[in-house]
């Protein structure tokens, strides 16, 4: 099952997914895609763990996300990914335009093959004002794009609001 929850700052879509990485029963393993860069980002990452079980698994990866997913995946195993907004932010910031070409082709060509449980998280950015910068709309613009061709390829897709998930694709949760 591949599920792509999607969300605000502070909507609680990190949680629902950590709630539905547990409740699958399956040993979960944490793709943290954040590189904390200052004290706050310290400190939300501090918070993340802090939130999560001793028992999950955890893999730190900015960029490389696919290749990680790939080695990964497996019957009866749960990867849970936090967060592909921030991955993209990361894949952005290179000097390497192709880069981010290459690897989210490779994620998209990946998702549908990949064996086990999949959950991905992303900040739902294209509800507020268009930016004023150029890249802060090139992010938006990706981050846009990125989520259509994720939602295709998922069979769940939720919106979290508030703290309540809202289902736009997929079985119920």
């Amino acid at each position: 099952m591949r599920n792509l929850i999607l969300g605000g700052a502070r909507s609680g879509k990190s949680r629902l997914a950590e709630q539905l990485a547990s409740d699958s029963g399956l040993p979960v393993t944490y793709i943290a895609t954040s590189e904390p860069l200052d004290g706050e980002m310290n400190e939300r990452v501090r918070l993340h763990r802090q939130r999560r079980p001793a028992t999950w698994g955890l893999i730190e990866e900015p960029l490389a996300l696919a290749h990680v997913l790939r080695t990964e995946a497996g019957a009866g195993r749960c990867l849970l990914v936090d967060c592909l907004t921030l991955w993209l932010t990361n894949l952005l910031m290179l000097e390497d335009p192709q880069r981010l070409a290459s690897e989210r082709d490779a994620l998209l060509d990946c998702l549908e093959q990949l064996p086990g449980t999949l959950i991905l998280v992303s900040n739902e950015t294209g509800l507020g004002v268009v930016p004023m910068g150029e890249l802060t709309r090139r992010y938006i613009d990706q981050a846009g794009w990125l989520h259509q061709a994720v939602a295709e390829r998922c069979q769940r897709v939720v919106l979290t609001v508030a703290g309540l998930p809202l289902m736009l694709k997929g079985p119920a949760l």
